[in-house]
């Protein structure tokens, strides 16, 4: 071998082995984004609506949840679920507190025939404005059609999986984007809609420019995730991260957690509920009234849910989580001294439980105002954009009759350290790990099956 071939073999090796990382970054973007874009066009078009519940929501229940400011002082609550219980008969679990003067109160009542019932009364003059099933709102069926809830347990995993993998999504693609000598598809786009190039830069450029958003949504959407958001949840509350558990332990608690009694944030959905102490034996309750002038009087922030005791160790439980974390609530009276048992706020979340908790606000669009909504909205326009790009790139590179899986690097070699990254991706989320290996046993399937159809 001379001096002259040397060279030329070692960039010839070089550009072999570039060749070969990027098939083998390119394989795996393909097949993630197999997976991840339907859902990711769903979450992202749900995700947006639900951005704008409160106004949404307002509009299209104004009938229920608007009513006309009035000069008159506001009926009492106890009033108010009495003109509830008229109109369907029941049992009184829960009243919400007006959260503006132009709104309605709330009143969640258990009826034998319908369910449980979300009763709007007028809180100026007690009369009732209608009803409908518990969380039977527009905005929270779009919720539930955001979190596949209505589609089971199951639904909730795939969640999950989908969250890995657009991660993975974004990794690989920031390869596929990272400029190589190309003057156009970095920040600019190319051609025009009829050539295959426009939508690969629009979807490389719109890629790079929302990757951030995507990454971020995925991981403060890992919290109601079916397994990996459990067994935090757990992890967090048992060793004083989420809900301190000195708190717990003060006074009396039941076996009810607090998730099955209130909508709560996620560090407190595992929270056990305190009961009333024993030896009030003979003694009367406190009214509905006279819990809520304890928690006006104690500050909870307008529009908090009561949840009234239904049994006789039952407490009282003021509840509230408004745009302001710091604002956040939760207070549990006992209900024959009316005496606060556990008031617990953002403030005394642990650590972990502060940082998802805030970003579970920035998620939900809360915690910036309208900026937050905005920007994620923009981010939710562009990810639909991304995955459209994709679909129609992918059509027109396809070969006819062929799923167009991108080529297998000559060198296997390559999937070594791709392997190993998604090896720790797998061991942080279970579900995601396990997925993976189910799709590198099908990508060597699919490459024997070829091997052996060409002898």
């Amino acid at each position: 071998m001379s001096d002259l071939t040397i060279g030329r073999e070692s960039a010839g090796i070089a550009a072999q082995s570039a060749s070969d990382l990027y098939r083998a970054v390119w394989r795996w973007h393909f097949y993630a984004g197999l997976l991840v874009l339907p859902f990711m066009i769903t979450l992202a078009v749900t995700g947006a609506l639900y951005l704008f519940r409160d106004e949404l929501d307002a509009v299209i229940h104004a009938d229920l949840k608007r009513v006309e400011i009035q000069e008159s002082a506001k009926v009492a609550p106890s009033a108010m679920v009495a003109a509830a219980l008229a109109a369907h008969p029941g049992t009184a679990v829960k009243f919400t507190d007006p959260g503006s003067p132009d709104a309605s109160a709330e009143i969640t009542v258990n009826t034998e025939t319908q369910g449980k019932l979300a009763v709007y009364v007028d809180p100026y003059d007690g009369k009732v404005l209608g009803s409908l099933p518990d969380r039977g709102t527009v905005m929270w069926t779009i919720r539930y059609l955001h979190s596949l809830k209505y589609f089971g347990s199951t639904a909730r995993m795939v969640i999950e999986i989908a969250a890995g993998w657009s991660v993975l999504l974004v990794g690989t693609g920031i390869y596929l984007w990272w400029p190589r000598r190309q003057t156009g598809g970095v920040v600019s786009v190319r051609g025009t809609p009829k050539r295959r190039v426009f939508w690969r830069d629009t979807h490389a450029v719109t890629g790079i420019f929302v990757g951030f958003f995507i990454v971020f949504l995925a991981i403060t959407g890992m919290p109601w995730s079916g397994v990996w958001g459990g067994k935090v949840n757990e992890w967090a509350n048992g060793n004083n991260f989420g809900y301190p558990a000195g708190v717990r332990i003060a006074v009396p608690m039941s076996d009810e957690h607090l998730d099955h009694v209130a909508k709560t944030s996620w560090s407190l959905e595992q929270a056990q509920v305190p009961q009333s102490p024993a030896g009030h034996h003979g003694a009367t309750p406190i009214s509905l009234d006279d819990a809520v002038s304890t928690f006006d009087r104690l500050g909870l922030h307008r529009g908090y849910a009561v949840n009234i005791p239904a049994t006789p160790t039952g407490v009282y439980t003021g509840s509230v989580y408004p745009d302001d974390l710091a604002q956040q609530r939760v207070v549990h009276l006992d209900q024959y001294s009316g005496k606060p048992l556990i008031d617990m706020s953002y403030a005394d979340y642990g650590p972990l439980g502060k940082w998802l908790e805030w970003g579970i606000n920035v998620h939900l669009g809360q915690q910036f105002g309208l900026a937050n909504q905005l920007v994620l909205l923009a981010a939710c326009i562009a990810i639909v954009a991304l995955a459209v790009s994709a679909g129609v790139m992918w059509w027109k590179r396809r070969p006819q009759g062929s799923l167009g899986v991108p080529p297998m690097p000559l060198d296997r070699r390559v999937f070594r350290g791709l392997i190993a990254i998604l090896a720790i991706g797998g061991v942080l989320f279970p579900l995601v790990g396990a997925s993976l290996v189910v799709m590198l046993a099908l990508d060597w399937a699919f490459g024997r099956v070829r091997m052996v159809g060409k002898v």
